[in-house]
């Protein structure tokens, strides 16, 4: 599986902010915007969301922890970021950071070594542009070269056809609209068709996520090919697994 790099990008105005500059004129304000900075960091990769493990959501102690801030700041963090709607706290404990998804960038690691070879390239040759304006152009270059080749292979049909002919206990796919389609397009960015494949087959293997599981909930396609989960999926997260006592592994996650 291709490696991707992950990074936030933080717009210039973002102290000046109304809920950042509310946060940081309170008592330890800069402390809980440096707290908030790190959440957000720390769930870039994983789509806003931040769990310990799939068993085990976080608690204050590990979020001390993991950002090396006083417990103190961050029950009281918590407790502001949530009132003002900054961050959500789900049902199963799961944190979400709500900006994370309009904050988000990243690259493969194919994307990486052609922007450092073709920097290295241009360095080496004349300086008609500012470097500036050449990062710019080898960046542009490189999502245009990386959209062409996503886009020649995008058949968001047969994508479509695989899972309902795979899938046969979920709920029928009727219509591509186009946020199933960005979706696609993006899983493909990182997996191949034979990635999906693997991935509705997993799916339809799955006890648990059928249904069969003390949340009266099944998935669907949109909820396999979220970033965060599709992973999960083709990592064996949610394959079956020998009961005891009346519930399995799966029940937990």
């Amino acid at each position: 599986m291709p490696t991707k790099y992950y990074w936030l990008k933080l717009k210039r105005d973002f102290f000046k902010r109304h809920d950042i500059r509310i946060v940081e004129e309170m008592p330890n304000g800069k402390e809980y915007i440096l707290f908030y900075l790190k959440l957000l960091c720390e769930s870039v990769d994983h789509d806003g969301e931040l769990r310990f493990s799939d068993e085990i959501p976080y608690n204050a102690e590990m979020l001390a922890t993991i950002t090396n801030t006083n417990i103190d700041i961050v029950r009281s963090a918590v407790k502001v970021f949530t009132d003002l709607r900054m961050m959500e706290i789900m049902e199963d404990g799961t944190i979400f950071m709500r900006e994370v998804e309009s904050m988000m960038g990243y690259e493969t690691e194919w994307a990486k070594k052609k922007r450092e070879y073709r920097t290295s390239l241009r360095q080496s040759e004349d300086n008609v542009l500012p470097m500036s304006d050449k990062s710019k152009s080898i960046e542009k270059e490189i999502e245009i070269d990386k959209e062409k080749e996503i886009d020649t292979r995008v058949n968001y049909q047969r994508i479509a056809d695989m899972y309902n002919e795979t899938c046969v206990s979920f709920p029928k796919l009727r219509t591509l609209s186009d946020s199933r389609k960005k979706a696609i397009k993006a899983r493909l960015r990182t997996y191949s068709e034979e990635d999906f494949k693997t991935l509705f087959e997993k799916a339809e293997a799955s006890d648990f996520l059928k249904g069969n599981n003390n949340r009266n909930w099944s998935a669907d396609f949109d909820w396999l090919l979220k970033d965060s989960n599709m992973p999960k999926v083709l990592e064996g997260k949610y394959d079956n697994r020998e009961k005891e006592n009346g519930w399995s592994f799966a029940d937990l996650i």
